[in-house]
């Protein structure tokens, strides 16, 4: 009788594995279709028009009804996650994350990222990962490019490198960087469409908007978003891993409460119908199922497009807040020693600019 080998499976890679430059080509292309489209709105209650009716898209200036930005983003975001951040404490941030065109059911997405920092962390046990990731369809067009910084466990016993290069990181994506699709035209686009709702010459740099509306977070919901993503990272999964965590629970997908609360946001801001850009964003606290997120914006920018009159580029700064509502919070976030520190219910600190009706 002969004894059968038992085989290793792949364990991700630890922060000692990264090195700069790296290429990382990840697998499992995907093809995304109406059915996942659908199964977005379902899970996140999104109600921004061009992506609810083919009339409306069409209505617009293009075909066919294009795929919402942040399901594009989730999608690519999760394939780099069994390279990149299997072993990761926590997804930290985003920057320089630009839509550079329209995707559509039936593109094939396939996504690769380059190493561009790594900073070992002086607890010794975990460093902070800077990549630069690409997602392109099946016509090697680039639709989606962003950078991310994620906190990754060090393999055990591994020795101290003392490695710290932080990559610069732009803090807005120039307005004249951003793509503006070149089906997108909102001269024909009807006020009913998105209920009537403020246009961007309605607005002022300095409006605070809360957007009233909370969703409470199901653990069957976050749970199927994120399989959705095919995010497999252990921690929004594995409650038998997270039982030994300091939060005992599983944590929910910081992409999730980004789009929870941009769903929210239409309340308010449904004339902002297309993200072109994502400036900087930081999970600023966990959240887990059960709690109810709110959503607050604060317009910081509105810029003309050039040779355009019916679209202005409207630039926002969205917070998330979990079981708590602004009257209540005093600041919801300070400097200290030259780092924001965010009131323990803030989950989300994200700065965007979307494409809105004139």
């Amino acid at each position: 009788m002969t004894t059968s080998t038992q085989l290793a499976t792949p364990s991700g890679l630890f922060f000692d594995d990264f090195q700069l430059g790296q290429i990382l080509q990840h697998g499992v292309p995907r093809t995304i279709t109406e059915a996942d489209a659908t199964l977005y709105t379902a899970l996140t209650g999104s109600r921004f028009a061009l992506h609810c009716a083919s009339t409306v898209a069409q209505c617009a200036g293009f075909k066919h009804m294009p795929i919402d930005n942040l399901l594009l983003f989730h999608i690519a975001f999760g394939k780099t996650v069994n390279d990149i951040s299997l072993n990761a404490v926590a997804n930290l941030g985003y920057a320089e994350v630009s839509f550079k065109q329209a995707a559509f059911a039936n593109d094939t997405i396939s996504v690769s990222s380059e190493v561009i920092g790594l900073k070992e962390n002086s607890n010794g046990k975990t460093g902070v990962v800077y990549v630069h990731s690409i997602a392109t369809n099946q016509r090697q067009q680039v639709v989606l490019s962003f950078k991310r910084w994620v906190m990754v466990h060090k393999a055990a016993g591994s020795q101290p490198s003392n490695i710290s290069h932080v990559p610069p990181l732009q803090k807005m994506v120039a307005n004249d960087q951003q793509c503006i699709p070149e089906q997108l035209n909102l001269s024909q686009w009807q006020d009913t469409f998105s209920d009537n709702q403020m246009k961007a010459s309605d607005f002022e740099v300095g409006d605070r908007i809360f957007h009233r509306d909370g969703i409470t977070i199901n653990d069957s919901d976050h749970s199927l978003a994120t399989r959705l993503y095919q995010n497999n990272a252990r921690v929004h999964f594995d409650q038998h891993l997270m039982d030994n965590s300091s939060h005992g629970k599983r944590l929910v997908y910081g992409g999730h409460i980004i789009s929870l609360a941009r769903a929210l946001s239409y309340n308010g801001l449904g004339n902002g119908i297309w993200i072109s850009a994502i400036h900087a964003g930081s999970h600023c606290n966990p959240s887990f199922a059960g709690d109810t997120i709110y959503s607050l914006s604060n317009i910081i920018g509105i810029e003309d497009v050039k040779d355009r009159d019916d679209i202005k580029q409207v630039t926002i700064q969205m917070f998330a807040l979990k079981n708590n509502t602004p009257e209540h919070i005093e600041q919801l976030c300070s400097i200290e020693n030259n780092r924001k520190r965010y009131h323990k219910d803030v989950v989300l600190d994200l700065t965007f600019t979307v494409l809105m009706k004139n």
